[in-house]
């Protein structure tokens, strides 16, 4: 691509014009590693300087983020809410995969990473390790919701409906991981679970310790069928959870590192104090 002379915009800014365009109309999708500055540099036959200029340009416009060792991508917060796929298997490309997960049941942990894990399975993804904690609300205990909604009083039957829920999505889970372990495809693989007693109010993942997505599930009136008869419940909905991003770069001058390091704090200091290992 050539630069047009007649432009009065210097060349960077032509350049950054350019990528602006690409990303807004999702050619560069959310997330997505951008060409090397080689790449670029070729494309568009300026030096290297020019297009770190232009680059610079949109890092100020919060519109990309420069990670050390692994390129420039476009940032996850140009568009909301964020899908989390993208994000989840570019961490599988990494040597050593960690992923912390905070939330109600796990299911929407399972959706997020079942693909990547079949992309494991084919060899199109080679990490060594995988290291999955999970972090739920013990549904043995009465808490604030799942609940009533006629009186908002506690049922075990609806505790148990939603149990059941998670007994499935957990199982899921470290079966598919526990799986490459046993098929020789990573060196090692761990899938730990645990259960606190606080309600489900929100779900959080910390991806590769670099990362966090966090969003608050909304607390909606469905009726479901319990002991074969409908029944009117609040209940914590996260299909409805909208995942906001925090995605630190070399650059950033935001709070997004801030974030994630009080995330992983939090995660760590509920792990290793009133959680306890999960039962199925």
């Amino acid at each position: 691509m050539s630069l047009d002379p007649d432009d009065p915009r210097t060349p960077s800014q032509q350049i950054a014009a350019a990528l602006r365009a690409e990303i807004k109309t999702g050619k560069f999708a959310p997330g997505e590693k951008l060409p090397s500055q080689h790449d670029l540099v070729e494309r568009f036959s300026v030096a290297r300087e020019t297009i770190k200029a232009a680059l610079r340009k949109l890092q100020d416009e919060r519109l990309i983020v420069t990670r050390q060792g692994s390129g420039t991508f476009v940032r996850a917060n140009t568009e909301r809410p964020v899908g989390l796929r993208p994000h989840v298997e570019r961490a599988f490309e990494a040597t050593n995969v960690t992923i912390d997960f905070a939330g109600f049941s796990g299911e929407t942990l399972y959706n997020a990473i079942q693909e990547t894990l079949d992309k494991v399975r084919i060899g199109r993804l080679t990490p060594e390790s995988i290291r999955l904690r999970v972090l739920i609300s013990d549904m043995t205990a009465p808490m604030a919701i799942p609940c009533r909604a006629e009186d908002q009083a506690d049922d075990p039957a609806i505790r148990a409906r939603a149990r059941r829920i998670t007994d499935r999505s957990i199982h899921a889970v470290t079966d598919a991981v526990q799986e490459l372990a046993d098929l020789g495809l990573v060196k090692t693989a761990t899938a730990d679970v645990r259960v606190h007693k606080a309600a489900p109010l929100f779900k959080l993942f910390i991806i590769n310790e670099q990362e966090a997505f966090f969003g608050f599930y909304p607390v909606v009136e469905h009726t479901v069928m319990i002991d074969g008869k409908p029944m009117a419940i609040y209940d914590a909905m996260g299909k409805d959870a909208i995942l906001f991003p925090f995605t630190p770069s070399d650059e950033d001058s935001s709070n997004d590192a801030l974030y994630v390091e009080q995330a992983r704090a939090w995660f760590d200091s509920m792990w290793g104090t009133i959680a306890r290992e999960y039962a199925s």
